[in-house]
């Protein structure tokens, strides 16, 4: 047994009552015995931060695909599709963890619009969030990414930490890039955990800073590998995994909270440390140690992982208070389906849609263009030369500078921000999703107009998804009806057509490995450098709108 308060490994028969552990040693008999000598047993594994509505399925089918490999807790900050129907949309995530065999916890969503520089479906306010922290299940404040409006201490910000404070509850961090006295002034202001650290410097002094840091590994940011030399053992229980966006094919090819876990291990990391991340230490953070989570040990509650060994962290059977849900990667449990739907979320008023169309000014010939990064969410900027072709600016997918726009899908205002991208390599067509964080409007990049109009069309008639199309013709697709985020049906149908849409974006020249995840975040106007929203250009480190065009 691995016991995570000593860090050892401890030979040990445990005993069960009523879904706790009563005890754990030598010496007990017990009406049922389930014998699994040779084995390793270990807590079950926390996820300490992610948004369900990434892996594009329901709360039920997310719970079919990870107990099986482990994890048995997670923390969901449901602030995608609080943007999209705000505390409705958090409100069937609590509803939807009704008999799903593992714990679902929210955090209640601190940052619906993630910022003024964008048009979102909803806005959240103090009052607003405050009724949730008396809801079963809802934990403390969720990332607070609106870092700017901390450190000027914005008074509506100001209202959210204050009503978290009041709760005693734990407020999680979003501070990318932060440093020196901008990162004192955050952790001052009560924010406790931070996953956002890209550089082993980065999430170092977080850590000497006291913040919990969530060493993060989802589908498009994969920051394990880099990060993982900071963890030592004076610091490593202040350490968590947090897989944050992960998609569905990424969910069955690797896994979740145990892929993080196998790969840490492979790396290097003590097996005994990488599971601590995984159990005992998010478990103290959230406080669910109080309700017998992260341990196996008298009193806890009985999530447990039997491992063929330890090294390779293979998983054979997993318990969740005490019952056996899972063994050899199937799910012994029945999960319920979906029962209740929220209003459709796409609502484009073409009346005064005005297109893609971008006017060269006199004597302007460059544009200020979004570098896509592969695997990071973060961006770079670049001044390039544009195309002009009478009068207008246009792709110049030669050159791989491609045409960016994102349309307002939640209120029928018009707006359209339209920019341009480099690093996606398409050569031809337009690809199109209504995921974009954080206010998910509708983002499309292409090589001509006509191709990014019919892939917004598509997106609508489908009231929200994931589309290609080339010469003028949807060519795959992802339907995702829940809020345009996410697909009612089960996993590896949406990861087939997940991966449907990846081939064609390939087929069509595009270079990235998740291009839809990072399509995804180049709307998200809280992460460095360059994004574009609704309405426009943001320089997310001036943390302001900035013109298309530079001098």
């Amino acid at each position: 047994m691995v016991n995570v308060f000593s860090g050892t490994l401890e030979e040990a028969d445990v005993a069960i009552v009523e879904g706790y552990v009563a005890g754990v040693g030598r010496g007990y008999e017990g009406r049922v015995d389930m014998d699994v000598s040779g084995c390793v047993l270990c807590p079950g594994l926390i996820d300490a931060h992610m948004h369900v509505e990434s892996t594009q399925v329901t709360v039920p089918e997310f719970a079919r695909a990870v107990v099986p490999r482990g994890t048995t807790a997670a923390v969901l900050d449901p602030h995608e599709i609080a943007n999209v129907h705000g505390l409705e949309g958090i409100r069937y995530i609590l509803r939807s963890r009704a008999d799903v065999p593992m714990s679902i916890f929210v955090m209640a969503s601190s940052c619906v619009p993630a910022t003024h520089m964008e048009t979102a479906g909803a806005e959240l306010r103090a009052e607003d969030l405050a009724p949730l922290f008396d809801e079963p299940g809802v934990l403390g404040l969720a990332e607070m990414m609106n870092f700017p409006g901390v450190i000027a201490r914005d008074p509506l910000v100001m209202a959210k930490l204050a009503v978290s404070h009041g709760r005693g509850v734990p407020v999680d961090g979003h501070c990318p890039g932060l440093a020196g006295k901008a990162l004192n002034a955050y952790v001052a202001a009560g924010i406790g955990s931070d996953h956002e650290s890209t550089r082993p410097e980065e999430a170092a002094e977080k850590l000497r800073r006291g913040l919990y840091v969530f060493i993060r590994e989802g589908s498009s940011a994969r920051n394990l590998e880099a990060l993982l030399p900071i963890v030592t053992p004076q610091n490593s229980r202040r350490c968590c995994w947090a897989t944050d966006d992960r998609h569905p094919g990424d969910l069955l090819r690797e896994g979740h909270v145990d892929h993080l876990v196998r790969k840490a291990i492979r790396l290097g990391l003590d097996p005994i440390t990488a599971i601590q991340m995984g159990t005992l230490n998010p478990a103290e953070w959230f406080g669910l140690d109080r309700l017998g989570y992260g341990a196996i040990a008298p009193g806890r509650r009985a999530d447990i992982v039997v491992l063929e060994d330890l090294p390779t962290f293979a998983v054979r059977e997993v318990l969740v208070a005490g019952q056996l849900v899972a063994r050899d990667g199937r799910l012994l449990v029945n999960v319920p389906r979906p029962t209740t739907t929220l209003p459709q979320s796409v609502h484009i008023n073409w009346q005064i849609f005005r297109g893609f169309h971008v006017p060269v000014p006199p004597g302007r010939t460059r544009v200020r263009a979004i570098v896509a990064l592969e695997g990071q969410i973060v961006t770079e900027e670049r001044v390039v030369p544009v195309r002009i072709e009478d009068g207008l600016a246009v792709a110049d997918p030669e050159r791989d500078v491609l045409k960016l726009a994102v349309v307002e899908r939640h209120r029928g205002t018009g707006n359209v921000g339209v920019g341009f991208v480099t690093g996606f390599g398409l050569r031809r067509g337009a690809l199109a999703s209504s995921v974009a964080h954080d206010s998910h409007n509708i983002i499309v990049v292409g090589t001509n107009d006509d191709d990014m109009l019919a892939a917004v069309r598509e997106i609508e008639r489908l009231q929200g998804g994931q589309v290609a199309v080339n010469d003028g013709r949807v060519v795959a697709e992802l339907p995702l009806p829940i809020a345009g985020l996410m697909s009612d049906r089960p996993l590896d149908q949406v990861a087939k057509a997940d991966e449907a849409i990846h081939v064609v974006a390939r087929a069509l020249g595009c270079q990235l490995t998740s291009p839809y995840m990072t399509l995804s975040f180049l709307a998200l106007p809280v992460i460095p450098k360059l994004k574009l929203t609704d309405k426009g250009l943001v320089d997310v480190e001036r943390f302001t709108l900035v013109d298309l065009w530079a001098t």
